[in-house]
C-alpha cells in the first residue's frame, strides 16, 4: 500500500487561500542563503498569521491544533504532571497522562531532537497538539507570576532574612560581599537570596524595569509592568545597605563609590533563558537609587507583525527597509520602542549578502551576522569616530544608535548618499518635527531634503486583556472627543474596557503595542524643507499625502477594541479639546 504523501506547507497555506501563490514563489525564492524555514519568512513579511501557520503545519502533520486563547482549551492544561523548569526551558505544556503516555502541547513539529530528549527525561511515551509559540509564553506568563509580580501580598522579607540582619547590621555590607564570593555559602545567604528572588520575580512577572528606592523610613521596590510602575514591598531601612552592596557586586562596580553615578550589566540565567539586566546606580538623599533595566533577548524578535502595524503600514515599512540607500528615522520619547522597531528591521535585513554595523550607545541585544560597536566617550570612542570607521568597513546597512549632533547627522547624511541604508534614531514628538530639527542642528536643508526617506514616530500604549476585556456600552464622552471619536464612530466599534483577572494580574491590560505616524517624504515635502517650511506646513503636505498621524492610528485600534480611548489620550489628542463643551 502507497504511503500518503505529506502535503507541503506553501500548497496548504495556499490551498487555505491564506496567501497567492505568487507571495509563496516570493518567498520560496526570499528563503534561498538565508537558512530560514519558510514560516518564518512569511511571518516577517506579515503575509500570515502565526495563528493560521500554526493551524497549517498541525495539518501538515497530521496534529491537534489548540487555541489557548479559550477558556474551555486553556483548562485542559496541567503544569503539575512536568517539572517547572522543563516547561520554562522547552516551552511545552503537559496536558493528561494516563497508561505511561504523556500529551504534551509544542509549538514545533519538526524538532524531533526535543520529543526524544523529553521521553528520556520524563521517562513515557509522548504524544502532541500544537499550538503558538507566542500563545505558549503568553500562558506561561500567565501562570508562573504576572499575578503574584503585581498584587502579591506576601512581603519580600522572610523572618529568617530579618532575623539575620537584625544580627549583624554593622557587618552585613561585609558577610553580604563576603558571601557572594563563595559560590557555596550563596544559597545560604539570606540577602542574596532576597535578591534573587526580586529579580526572578520581576522577569517571570514581565516587567521591564525593577526599581530599588531608599526613602526615609525604607526602602521601596518597584516593578514597571507595560509601563506603569507597581509597588512590589517596602522593605526595612536596614537592609538598604547590603541590598545595595549585593546589587552592585553582581553589576560589576565598585560598591564602596557612593557619590557618583555608575552603570553596569548583570547576566542570569531564569528559568532557562540568558536574561540581561543593565544597572544604574544613582545617588540621591537618602541613598543610592537603583535601576535594573531587564533586556529580553527575544524582546526584539517578536516580529513586525506584533509590534502594532496595521496592515496598510506594514506593506509600507517593509518597503521602506528594503531600499538601497537613504535614511529612516524613527523618532519618540525614551521608552517608546524606538530600538525595538530598529531591531526587529535589522532582524529581517540580516542576511549573509548584508553586511551590517551598528554604533550604540549602549549595546543592549547581541544579535549574529551584525557587526555592533559600543560608543565609549572617555577613550573618545564616540558616534562620530565610529561612523567614520564604519564607512571604510564597506558595509551595506549602518544603525547609528541616536543622532545627537551635527558631526553625527553630517556623516549618517553623507553616508546614505553614498549608497548605504542609515538607520536612526531621533528625540521629537513627531514625524514632521524631525526636519526642522535636523536643520536647527546646523544640517544643511538641502541635505536633510535629498537624504531622508521617511520618517516614523512612535508611543506605546497598553493593550486590554484578551481574557477579560468586555465592550463598553457606554464610553466616556469626553474620553471620546479627546481622541476625535464621533458617537456614530463608537456606535460602529467595538470599543472596550478593561476588567481583570488572573492572567492579566487584575489589571485589565497585558503587554503594549504601538502607535504609529509614518511620513513618506515625497517631492512636495523635500520642497518643504529645502525652503525651511515651518513644522505645521510640513504637517499639513504629509496629511494630504497619505500620512496617518498618532491620533489616528491610536483611532483604528480603539474602534478595533485593542486598546482603551484614555491609553491612546495619554500620548495624542485632538488639538483644540475643550472639554467644558462635552456635556
Amino acid at each position: 500500500m502507497a504511503r500518503k504523501v505529506r502535503k507541503k506547507l506553501g500548497e496548504l497555506l495556499v490551498e487555505s487561500k491564506i496567501i497567492t501563490q505568487q507571495q509563496l514563489d516570493g518567498a520560496v525564492a526570499q528563503m534561498k542563503g538565508t537558512g530560514k524555514r519558510l514560516g518564518e519568512i512569511l511571518l516577517e513579511s506579515g503575509l500570515v498569521k502565526e495563528e493560521d501557520l500554526v493551524r497549517a503545519l498541525a495539518e501538515q502533520f497530521g496534529m491537534e491544533f489548540l487555541n489557548l486563547d479559550r477558556p474551555e482549551t486553556s483548562s485542559r492544561i496541567d503544569l503539575k504532571l512536568v517539572p517547572d523548569e522543563i516547561i520554562r526551558k522547552h516551552l511545552v505544556l503537559p496536558m493528561v497522562k494516563q497508561g505511561g503516555r504523556l500529551k504534551l502541547v509544542i509549538h514545533d513539529p519538526m524538532d524531533l531532537e526535543l520529543l526524544d530528549l523529553l521521553r528520556f527525561r520524563l521517562n513515557c511515551e509522548i504524544d502532541t497538539a500544537l499550538a503558538s509559540r507566542t500563545q505558549i509564553k503568553k500562558f506561561l506568563d500567565g501562570a508562573g507570576g504576572t499575578k503574584s509580580a503585581m498584587l502579591s501580598t506576601e512581603s519580600l522579607v522572610t523572618d529568617s532574612i530579618d532575623r539575620s540582619v537584625d544580627r549583624s547590621v554593622d557587618r552585613s555590607v561585609d558577610r553580604s560581599v563576603d558571601s557572594s564570593i563563595d559560590q557555596d555559602a550563596a544559597e545560604e545567604a539570606p540577602i542574596i537570596r532576597l535578591c534573587q528572588r526580586i529579580i526572578i520575580e520581576a522577569v517571570r512577572g514581565r516587567a521591564s524595569d525593577i526599581h530599588i528606592e531608599p526613602g526615609k523610613n525604607g526602602v521601596n521596590v518597584r516593578y514597571r509592568i507595560d509601563g506603569a510602575c507597581h509597588v512590589r514591598d517596602t522593605l526595612p531601612k536596614k537592609m538598604q545597605s547590603p541590598v545595595l552592596a549585593r546589587l552592585k557586586l553582581m553589576a560589576g562596580v565598585n560598591i564602596a563609590e557612593r557619590r557618583v553615578p555608575q552603570d553596569g550589566r548583570i547576566k542570569l540565567v531564569v528559568d532557562g533563558v540568558s536574561v540581561d539586566f543593565r544597572v544604574s546606580a544613582c545617588p540621591a538623599y537618602h541613598g543610592e537609587s537603583i535601576v535594573l533595566r531587564i533586556l529580553r533577548p527575544d524582546s526584539v524578535k517578536i516580529g513586525l507583525v506584533n509590534l502594532g502595524f496595521e496592515p496598510d503600514q506594514l506593506d509600507v515599512f517593509n518597503k521602506i527597509i528594503r531600499r538601497p540607500n537613504g535614511i529612516f528615522l524613527v523618532t519618540g520619547p525614551t521608552g517608546s520602542g524606538k530600538t525595538t522597531t530598529l531591531y526587529s528591521a535589522l532582524d529581517i535585513l540580516n542576511r549573509p549578502d548584508k553586511k551590517i554595523i551598528t554604533a550604540e550607545d549602549p549595546v543592549e541585544y547581541n544579535f549574529n551576522g551584525v557587526n555592533q560597536v559600543q560608543v565609549r566617550d572617555s577613550i573618545g570612542l564616540t558616534f562620530g569616530v565610529i561612523l567614520r570607521s564604519m564607512l571604510r568597513q564597506a558595509p551595506n546597512i549602518v544603525l547609528v544608535g541616536e543622532i545627537r549632533d551635527r558631526e553625527v547627522a553630517d556623516i549618517a547624511i553623507q553616508a546614505s548618499l553614498t549608497g548605504h541604508l542609515v538607520f536612526s534614531t531621533l528625540h521629537t514628538n513627531d514625524a514632521p518635527s524631525a526636519i526642522t530639527r535636523l536643520i536647527d542642528m546646523g544640517v544643511k536643508p538641502f541635505l536633510v531634503a535629498s537624504a531622508i526617506q521617511a520618517i516614523m514616530a512612535q508611543r506605546l500604549v497598553r493593550i486590554l486583556c484578551d481574557k477579560c476585556k468586555q465592550r463598553d456600552p457606554e464610553p466616556d464622552r469626553k474620553a471620546l472627543a479627546l481622541v476625535n471619536i464621533s458617537a456614530e464612530e463608537a456606535a460602529m466599534g467595538n470599543i472596550c474596557k478593561p476588567k481583570g483577572c488572573d492572567a492579566c494580574g487584575g489589571a485589565g491590560f497585558r503587554g503594549r503595542k504601538a502607535i504609529f505616524e509614518l511620513m513618506i517624504m515625497n517631492g512636495e515635502i523635500r520642497e518643504l524643507a529645502f525652503g525651511r517650511a515651518t513644522v505645521g506646513k510640513v504637517r499639513q503636505a504629509a496629511l494630504r499625502n497619505g500620512m496617518r498621524s498618532l491620533l489616528g492610528d491610536g483611532k483604528i485600534k480603539i474602534l478595533k477594541g485593542v486598546t482603551t480611548p484614555e491609553e491612546v489620550a495619554k500620548f495624542a489628542q485632538i488639538e483644540g479639546f475643550n472639554p467644558n463643551e462635552i456635556k
